[in-house]
């Protein structure tokens, strides 16, 4: 068994062998235990997880997100005669933070590690309580809804040496619906990983990005090359969400923050006609239509689809990727060193992971701004 599949178990592991406290049942037998900690130890990659906060992200689910305890397990319930292991699929290591991404077989949830000592540390002890009390307040909030919080118990070999990553978080999947979508025919859903672009990136700006591999600068920010068409209603709220949750960000003092983005074209004949919400029974289990491409349901959500003013899109929209916190050490550290490479070096200005909150919540906010035309009625 690979690194990955390990990882994958130790998840599900943790997901779906808890009892209703989050606690996992210990044996009573002596030997039993001692072998127990023994073989947790020398593991390497298939750490021993555990819930942090379980209380707290299951009212999230039940009382708020209307996702049932029995539903949300299930789609981490390995098929029967199939491994634990199983359950998640591995979609690859992403980005430059050496996160790990799997998916559940639904589809419905992602799992990405957080291996960074900077990025859990601050969630778990900077922004976990008021995340937990803004998401409970704001439910149209466009903060990707976070289900659950994993994280290493005891000492590992894996967890000493870096052989495997500590903590995890279970996510919502914003592209819930693409594989059916796939099936029927649809058009290709579409999706931009939006950040401000106008800071300084090393890879792309030193040398006019010659040092770089052409496959580490396709990491950096995408860029979205068109115009989301609103109504001024649509766009009103749409800039009042964004106000509320970058406000939030910017109190705990995160930066890098990025808007993920999904675009699903509506058929021609339906491009005539106006687009005309379905009712649905729960925003975060959203399943396309059997009969048609996937549009908002009523009231239409940023988190299930909001379509277009002019009825060519519907559109999907998140803010991921807010555990970056300036007052950490690294981000610190950072912060440092380009301020160093700007005196004696180069003046290029700071980067999106050293400047400041309420810099950076002006930048990203004036970007979203900028990429909304609103049709005058």
């Amino acid at each position: 068994m690979g690194r990955q599949e390990r990882i994958a178990r130790s998840v599900v592991r943790a997901l779906i062998r808890a009892n209703v406290n989050g606690t996992k049942k210990r044996s009573s037998n002596p030997f039993g235990i001692i072998l127990a900690i023994f073989s947790a130890f020398f593991s390497v990659y298939q750490l021993l997880m555990r819930k942090i906060r379980p209380a707290d992200f299951a009212k999230l689910r039940r009382e708020h997100w209307d996702v049932s305890d029995d539903d949300y397990v299930d789609s981490f319930r390995p098929l029967e005669g199939a491994k634990d292991e199983e359950a998640l699929n591995a979609i690859g290591d992403m980005g430059f933070s050496g996160s790990t991404f799997y998916a559940t077989t639904d589809q419905k949830y992602l799992v990405k590690s957080v291996p960074r000592h900077s990025e859990h540390s601050f969630f778990r002890d900077d922004l976990l309580t008021p995340y937990v009390q803004h998401m409970a307040t704001h439910p149209q909030s466009l903060l990707v809804r976070i289900c659950d919080f994993l994280g290493a118990s005891g000492a590992s070999i894996g967890r000493i040496f870096h052989l495997a990553p500590s903590h995890h978080i279970v996510m919502e999947n914003i592209m819930y619906g693409r594989e059916e979508a796939e099936k029927r025919g649809d058009a290709k859903w579409e999706n931009w990983d939006l950040k401000p672009t106008s800071y300084f990136y090393p890879e792309r700006d030193i040398a006019d990005g010659a040092l770089t591999s052409e496959a580490t600068k396709d990491q950096l920010a995408d860029e979205f090359h068109d115009k989301i068409v609103l109504s001024q209603e649509q766009a009103d709220d749409l800039f009042a969400r964004l106000e509320e949750d970058t406000k939030l960000l910017a109190e705990h003092n995160a930066v890098d923050y990025s808007l993920f983005l999904v675009r699903m074209k509506l058929p021609r004949e339906e491009v005539q006609e106006e687009v005309q919400p379905e009712a649905t029974k729960s925003d975060s289990n959203l399943a396309p239509p059997e009969d048609g491409p996937s549009v908002p349901p009523q009231p239409p959500t940023w988190k299930t689809g909001v379509a277009s003013a002019d009825g060519k899109y519907v559109y999907r929209a998140s803010i991921l990727d807010f555990f970056w916190a300036k007052h950490k050490i690294q981000p610190r550290f950072m912060t440092l060193l380009i301020n160093l490479w700007n005196l004696l070096i180069s003046k290029d200005g700071p980067m999106s992971i050293t400047t400041t909150p309420e810099e950076y919540r002006e930048r990203f906010l004036k970007m979203c701004r900028g990429y909304v035309e609103i049709k005058k009625d």
